[in-house]
């Protein structure tokens, strides 16, 4: 694919933190015109790769690029080329709303009379209008967060960064936050980068990398990665600590996971039947997972999504927690 298609190209990217290797190596290109996602456990390296995307952090080696602009080299070019949702809240809560939008303008250059057009458009679109005068602080977390992909839009950018942005809402503020993402890149043709706990909002972009570790692991579109690298599970409860000793020894070589939920061997229906002659009267609870985008991640990295509070080294550059929110 020619650079003049791709929105991001990412080049054997290598950063470390001490002794601790959060990117190695990694390598892909995202298309211009869709929706990327980088889906991985706290850890990763996510947040890393996106902080040297937006020009926050510099990569030891290999190369980032933003429409064609390394983040090294053209800093100021690639940055007028991104609009960036941060994981952490980054309003300003003593500003009313189109105060936060309006210095956000100014910051990139807008002019006053376009900047004010852009300002209520993004507003309506958000359908936040009646909240523009409003002090941001009286907004729920999830307004919030759709004020922040409004100001990420003011200075008309191509390319969108989206790093955890449904975190800490509920259910029905993350689905209404998917609706207007999902809409603004098809108006606008917007390019999205996003990165994400949860495995069933990945489920409509065009192609996921899974990336474990500082390193890239798959990518694909989901499709493709259900029946490439999804197998089935099964999941079930030993009834005593010998029954598990003696399951775990017996098919080590299976385990996809070991926990307080149960545990968890790639299978097939003739190791089900198999297993359940050998062992049936040794477990208690006992469930499959057909293959999924949930099963292709556990069977690549071998550990669920959320299993870890987050890695120091992903937190370093993170802008400052505010106190907790509630959601509307």
């Amino acid at each position: 694919m020619t650079s003049a298609n791709l929105a991001l190209r990412i080049a054997n990217v290598t950063k470390r933190y001490g002794r601790t290797l959060a990117l190695d190596g990694v390598s892909f290109d995202v298309p211009r015109n869709t929706m990327f996602a980088l889906l991985g456990p706290n850890g990763a390296g996510k947040t890393t790769l996106m902080h040297i995307l937006s020009t926050i952090l510099a990569p030891d080696s290999g190369t980032a690029e933003i429409a064609g602009f390394d983040v090294l080299r053209d800093p100021l070019e690639a940055r007028s080329r991104l609009g960036i949702v941060f994981q952490e809240p980054s309003l300003d809560d003593r500003l009313t709303v189109r105060e936060n939008l309006n210095i956000h303008g100014l910051v990139f250059g807008v002019p006053q009379p376009l900047r004010r057009q852009r300002i209520d458009e993004m507003l309506q679109l958000v359908e936040l209008t009646d909240w523009a005068d409003k002090p941001a602080r009286t907004l729920s977390a999830g307004m919030k967060r759709r004020v922040e992909i409004a100001r990420a839009l003011i200075h008309d950018s191509e390319i969108m960064l989206l790093d955890e942005p449904t975190a800490g809402l509920d259910a029905q503020s993350r689905s209404r936050m998917w609706e207007y993402v999902r809409r603004l890149q098809s108006e606008r043709q917007l390019t999205l980068l996003v990165t994400t706990h949860y495995i069933e909002e990945v489920e409509n972009c065009d192609r996921v990398c899974i990336i474990d570790h500082g390193k890239v692991l798959a990518i694909d579109s989901p499709d493709a990665l259900r029946h490439q690298q999804g197998e089935q599970i099964l999941i079930f409860t030993p009834r005593t600590q010998s029954d598990r000793s003696a399951i775990l020894a017996s098919f080590s070589d299976r385990l996809v996971r070991d926990d307080s939920s149960g545990i968890a061997l790639k299978a097939d229906d003739r190791f089900i039947e198999s297993f359940l002659d050998q062992f049936g009267n040794r477990v208690r609870a006992l469930s499959t997972q057909v293959p999924s985008l949930e099963t292709a991640f556990l069977s690549l990295t071998g550990r669920e999504l959320r299993d870890k509070d987050a890695d120091a080294r992903e937190v370093t550059l993170a802008f400052g927690k505010r106190g907790g929110e509630h959601t509307r």
